[in-house]
């Protein structure tokens, strides 16, 4: 490919970047500090109870690492296809719901991928430019742990990010971390949405007490520290996990349970927010 090509092609790329970006209404970034908090089963669960609603939501995972949205969605094994027209499209989910991660490019899910930042920049650019995304009423971004490469490509890309959520667990660890991505946001110009504290609680299966497996008051402190609201407090559910080991939406299968409400308490304070 020549120099002309090459410059063609890149303002075909860009063409395709902007086209896509005026079709989505709200873009939402989800952080974590650490990683094993829950942030992709919040964000994959948030996204089910958008569509569920009737709205067009698209997931995004940028994790390149470590991608876990193909498992929750179900849609592991899954590959992009293209339309009538030669598009590649990302994969419906559901009617209402739409996903891309760089798990529907690998051919088995133990390969690793071995990639610096250029080249994840790179990925997470072809996600958004090259691939012919639906109008979209929420994008919600699902990215890797801290405030590396991946969240601030997904920034400087998306430009216009309209707000992030930030995903911890009540440890004040947990909370050192969760700290910093608050700082990242606010740098980055991005409102922060809210805290949702996950794991707070587990509901003995004998007397029915609730238990704090992971003890702390970090969560409070740093949304007063912030002026932060706290958007949902997710008690520990064995289910959880199960569902989506499954490829399932836990709050889809257990409408009526705590966490469940909880995360409809979560998409209720954030379609509030984003109005």
């Amino acid at each position: 490919m020549n120099k002309n090509q090459q410059e063609d092609a890149k303002k075909e790329r860009n063409k395709y970047l902007k086209e896509n970006l005026a079709k989505i209404h709200n873009k939402i970034i989800i952080l974590s500090g650490k990683g094993g908090v829950g942030k992709s089963t919040v964000a994959v669960n948030v996204a089910f109870d958008l569509a569920k609603k009737g709205k067009k939501v698209g997931i995004l995972d940028v994790d390149i690492h470590g991608p876990s949205t193909a498992k929750l969605l179900g849609i592991e094994g899954q590959v992009l296809k293209s339309n009538k027209k030669g598009d590649i499209e990302p994969i419906k989910v559901t009617e209402n719901l739409y996903a891309i991660t760089i798990a529907t490019m690998l051919k088995s899910p133990d390969d690793p991928i071995i990639w610096r930042g250029p080249l994840k920049m790179g990925a997470i650019k072809q996600f958004m430019g090259e691939l012919r995304w639906p109008e979209l009423d929420y994008l919600i971004v699902d990215s890797p742990p801290g405030t590396g490469d991946e969240p601030l490509s997904v920034v400087q890309i998306l430009g216009d990010v309209d707000g992030s959520l930030i995903v911890t667990t009540p440890q004040d660890l947990a909370l050192l971390d969760a700290r910093k991505t608050i700082n990242f946001s606010n740098k980055m110009n991005v409102d922060v949405l809210g805290i949702v504290e996950n794991m707070t609680t587990f509901k003995c299966p004998h007397c029915g007490k609730p238990i704090d497996i992971f003890k702390g008051t970090g969560v409070n402190k740093a949304a007063k520290d912030f002026n932060l609201d706290i958007l949902g407090k997710i008690p520990v559910d064995p289910n959880i996990s199960s569902t989506g080991d499954k490829g399932k939406s836990y709050f889809l299968e257990n409408a009526e349970q705590d966490s469940s409400k909880e995360f409809a308490k979560i998409t209720k304070a954030i379609r509030k927010k984003l109005g």
